[in-house]
């Protein structure tokens, strides 16, 4: 993968700007693609030829504003139904063949990834200030208010509670029938999604620079001061590690009891999640300045390897079984990379830049969406399920129920 020429000082500022905004990214990422082209890249030496993998179906997000756009990552069910909302409100559920089963309507934009219950229900958080209980069947189950934007992805417990943060600087935790169990105040917004623990810890981060370490019963039992907001999510090793990013550009392995590990300067802010392959090696999208890469770091806080990309990425990638991890980075492709070196397997081009995390269905499916349409990809020879780590894509499994995956021999 050759690395591309960096951007005018101008186009820089305003790609990382822009990039980090909510608002009409692929209108802005079309620009600068077109000012790219116009200006060419460096003459190294050519990319080696690779494999492109196979794209079972494209479904088109219908245009609900002038403009189309999804920052959510599909959640799939156990019976492969793909769940997909859109910045303009709209949830849609497609079948496996990518046929809609139905469409249901937020009261205003879904950034939130949404989480599959045991039951079927799919939860997600809107910016109408409300979080959304649907059944299965697209009907709404229950609302519940909030004081502000919820952009934060819910986690599912194993007796079925839901945690979630919102910009009102709190985080709940909801009974199954959408009442409130308890609720708990930071000083500053909470978008980072949770991540659950094999022991019912809750670990969550917030604006106010803090990573939180909760009780099941909402009580507190440690917190960690980063040098920096933390919008990103924590992912959690085997050995009960949490890992995260903050905005001061480092990733940092904590200890289960809230102690330091490490910490890796890695760039600039990235919203990108950390994950896991087999071994505890991580992946992570990270940023330098006006380049984005993907980076792998040991479980020790030693950088593996790092693929470069002409714009920041923000991005999670997710680990397969058959020894890739695949990344959306830009321009325009979907990226496997080897995990023992980063060397290129295969990439798939896309129409607009990939501005949502892949996730792998149990088959190997690979969903991605490009902000325009989402994509159902099978990799060349043989499809791999997801890793057998303990958080191995972007909300630990296909469900995203924020549950650190049980690892089993």
């Amino acid at each position: 993968m050759r690395r591309f020429q960096s951007m005018p000082a101008r186009l820089a500022i305003a790609a990382a700007s822009v990039r980090r905004s909510t608002v009409h990214v692929s209108r802005f990422t079309l620009l600068v693609a077109l000012a790219f082209a116009s200006a060419g890249r460096p003459g190294t030496a050519q990319t080696p030829t690779v494999q492109t993998p196979t794209v079972l179906w494209k479904f088109t997000l219908p245009p609900a504003a002038p403009i189309r756009e999804a920052l959510s990552t599909a959640a799939i069910a156990p019976d492969g139904t793909v769940y997909q909302p859109t910045f303009y409100g709209d949830v849609f559920a497609l079948t496996p063949k990518g046929s809609v089963k139905w469409r249901f309507k937020a009261g205003r934009e879904v950034k939130s990834s949404p989480a599959v219950a045991d039951d079927g229900s799919i939860y997600f958080g809107s910016r109408d200030r409300n979080f959304y209980a649907v059944t299965a069947a697209g009907k709404l189950e229950w609302t519940f208010p909030t004081g502000a934007w919820v952009d934060s992805s819910p986690a599912i417990g194993t007796d079925g509670t839901i945690y979630f943060g919102s910009w009102d600087k709190n985080f709940y935790a909801l009974n199954p029938g959408g009442s409130l169990k308890w609720v708990f105040a930071t000083s500053n917004a909470v978008v980072s999604s949770p991540a659950i623990a094999a022991d019912g810890t809750i670990y969550f981060g917030s604006h106010d620079r803090k990573l939180y370490a909760l009780k099941p019963d909402g009580m507190v039992r440690w917190s960690f001061l980063s040098g920096g907001e933390i919008i990103s999510s924590p992912a959690i090793a085997a050995d009960g590690t949490i890992y995260f990013t903050a905005t001061d550009g480092n990733l940092y392995a904590v200890s289960a009891d809230g102690k330091e590990r490490w910490r890796l300067h890695t760039g600039g802010t990235t919203e990108s999640s950390p994950v896991l392959d087999e071994k505890g090696n991580l992946y992570l999208g990270a940023n330098d300045g006006p380049n984005g890469h993907g980076v792998s770091v040991d479980p020790n806080g030693k950088r593996r390897w790092m693929q470069y990309a002409a714009i920041p990425d923000d991005d999670s990638p997710a680990v397969a079984a058959g020894g890739d991890v695949y990344f959306s980075l830009t321009w325009r492709h979907l990226y496997a990379f080897a995990l023992l070196d980063g060397g290129v397997r295969w990439q798939l081009d896309t129409e607009m830049n990939l501005t949502a995390s892949p996730v792998i269905a149990d088959d190997g499916t690979i969903y991605a969406c490009d902000g325009h349409s989402l994509y159902a990809i099978v990799p060349p020879g043989h499809p791999s399920a997801p890793a057998k780590s303990s958080w191995p894509m972007f909300r630990a499994n296909a469900r995203h129920t924020g549950r650190v995956n049980a690892i089993r021999e």
